[in-house]
């Protein structure tokens, strides 16, 4: 196989990884003309269009489906022929990380992390993945190279670094016309209450407890991730339990207070993964590293 054979397979995995002939031409730093003309060569040498455009992107067919795992044992083994894995120099990549993470996650890490690698890696992209059950084959597949948050369900294959213990507070407006200094349990009952319905674990976690010590809980709003509920709550007489993590970030930022919850909540670790594939991959050792650093130094 020829030295273009290779360039060919690397436009396919690209393709394959973003679904779009345009992010593929961004990651691989080509022409959008250069990718398309690829992709035409593909379709004629497999005679199979390969990718078929969809409201979604540019999905696989099934012949593509099978060809993967083929394409990617090439990719990673002229790879490492090459040596493109065993040097990783932040400060001159321009590699392309695709992170998994919740929107606390988010809150807690990227302003962090976006301070860090405009001083020291500022030709690092990163892209974020909201968390989702198709987290662990992102991972393994290696469209993803991380997933931060509480992923008890990971099996064989993973590895995972605890990065903080999470815990829980209650959150009310700073002129709350009925909860003072402190909230009693009876006080909690009968206030109505926000909750948060994404998938992430502090409101599986939460609604398990509540649901299990037989609690109630008056819900009167639901929204759909925990990135608009300061707002939410600094102009309302509603109450909302969140990570504490979520109140050290928000604290002093709004017309809202932190109080304890009035009945025992389990604590949760949330973790760093990824898969086994990766795990001597030098730049994804670099941001796991940078990662634990910065998640470490948010205590």
């Amino acid at each position: 196989m020829d030295a273009i054979d290779i360039r060919l397979l690397m436009v396919f995995d690209a393709i394959y990884k973003t679904r779009s002939v345009t992010a593929a031409a961004e990651a691989l730093d080509l022409g959008q003309p250069a990718v398309s003309v690829a992709l035409a060569k593909l379709r004629h040498h497999f005679g199979n269009p390969l990718f078929v455009r969809t409201s979604n992107g540019m999905e696989p067919t099934p012949f593509s489906e099978g060809l993967v795992q083929p394409v990617r044992e090439v990719l990673a083994a002229v790879e490492k022929v090459l040596g493109h894995r065993g040097e990783f120099d932040p400060a001159t990549s321009e590699r392309s990380f695709r992170i998994c993470m919740t929107d606390i996650s988010q809150l807690v890490l990227l302003p962090r992390l976006w301070e860090t690698l405009r001083e020291t890696a500022p030709g690092i992209r990163i892209e974020i993945i909201p968390m989702s059950s198709d987290t662990a084959r992102l991972l393994e597949s290696g469209e993803a190279d991380l997933a931060v948050g509480f992923l008890p369900q990971l099996e064989a294959g993973f590895h995972q670094q605890s990065l903080f213990v999470q815990s829980f507070v209650c959150m009310v407006a700073r002129d709350h016309p009925r909860i003072g200094d402190s909230l009693d349990l009876a006080r909690f009952e009968v206030e109505d209450h926000a909750v948060i319905s994404s998938s992430g674990a502090a409101p599986t976690i939460l609604e398990r407890e509540i649901a299990r010590q037989g609690i109630k809980r008056r819900i009167a709003l639901k929204i759909p991730s925990f990135l608009g509920a300061a707002f939410v709550i600094e102009h309302t007489d509603l109450v909302l339990t969140v990570p504490r993590r979520l109140g050290d970030v928000l604290q002093g930022r709004g017309a809202f207070r932190f109080l304890p919850v009035p009945f025992p909540l389990p604590e949760y670790e949330v973790k760093q993964h990824w898969h086994g594939r990766y795990h001597h991959d030098e730049g994804n050792r670099w941001l796991r590293r940078l990662v634990s650093r910065l998640l470490a130094g948010a205590a």
